[in-house]
């Protein structure tokens, strides 16, 4: 994410990075208004806006065998994300780890493999069976790069972030 949780990568609603001239040119073309705009870009994109069916993984990829738009947003997302991994790579100068976390990475065996599939250039190789078992650890024994599956609970670590913030609840961590 970026300034806003519209950018990075496309999400479920979510457009994730666009040229910054879109809005001019469909507000010009569809008479789009700077509201629309915004509902469009959060709400109606994504997963969703791309295969007009579903903005969740899982539907997609029950359905992507017989529904050309869904095997579409499934290909576009694992793409962006094997994507970043490589620019996020070439900053750092290398990886040592690789981690898949929330819901698409804790769950879809088969989105971890296609965005780790063509990245055995950085070191990244999976164990097909523990990948597909979504096991701790789904790397390799030969993989140059340790890659994990980390459970995460997103919305406790918020109410915690909040509850910290905020001064309320004890000194110790929960």
């Amino acid at each position: 994410m970026g300034f806003t949780p519209v950018a990075g990568l496309p999400m479920s609603t979510r457009s994730g990075d666009l040229d910054p001239g879109l809005f001019w040119y469909l507000a010009r073309t569809e008479g789009l208004d700077p509201r629309q705009f915004n509902k469009m870009v959060n709400s109606e994109s994504g997963l969703l806006g791309i295969s007009e069916t579903s903005s969740d993984m899982r539907d997609l990829l029950g359905s992507e065998a017989h529904d050309v738009r869904a095997a579409e947003a499934v290909a576009l997302f694992c793409y962006h994300v094997k994507k970043w991994i490589g620019a996020f790579a070439a900053a750092l100068g290398g990886l040592e780890t690789l981690v898949f976390a929330g819901g698409i990475g804790e769950n879809a065996p088969a989105v971890r493999e296609r965005i780790c599939d063509g990245l055995g250039f950085l070191g990244i190789e999976l164990e097909q069976n523990r990948n597909a078992a979504n096991e701790w650890v789904i790397s390799a024994p030969t993989s140059r790069v340790a890659v994990y599956v980390i459970r995460t609970d997103e919305e406790l670590m918020i109410a915690k972030t909040v509850r910290r913030v905020l001064g309320l609840g004890g000194q110790k961590e929960d």
